[in-house]
């Protein structure tokens, strides 16, 4: 079953600078083969269920093994029958702005979308 899970991994109590706990956390997303997204709060993770929830586990454990307390803030989107949601979420509501960018330039009245099953 197709999910999408947006994921922050950190490290507690090692200190200021994270940054190199959270590289070794991503490397570990980014070898799963599933799509994934990094950006400055969260990294996106799409795939089977099973397979995204090893990953997280995975990139979970890279620092809990080694005895770092390890603190996990996860938010998942289980869409039966939707591939490839981290793309077309974005897409949709980019489409939504475009038009309502053209409408307001020409001093149109938007009217509201009308639901796509997107998104």
């Amino acid at each position: 079953m197709n999910t999408l899970v947006a994921l922050a991994i950190a490290p507690v109590g090692v200190g200021d600078e994270l940054k190199e706990y959270v590289a070794e956390v991503i490397r570990v997303i980014r070898a799963s083969g599933l799509s994934c997204r990094t950006n400055s709060m969260f990294t996106e993770i799409e795939g089977d269920w099973d397979d995204v929830m090893r990953v997280v586990r995975d990139a979970t454990f890279v620092l809990a093994e080694r005895g770092i307390r390890t603190e996990v803030v996860l938010k998942a989107d289980i869409r039966p029958g939707f591939e490839n949601m981290m793309e077309r979420k974005v897409r949709v509501v980019d489409e939504l702005l475009e038009g309502a960018g053209e409408a307001e330039a020409t001093g149109a009245e938007v009217e509201p979308a009308a639901p796509k099953g997107e998104c």
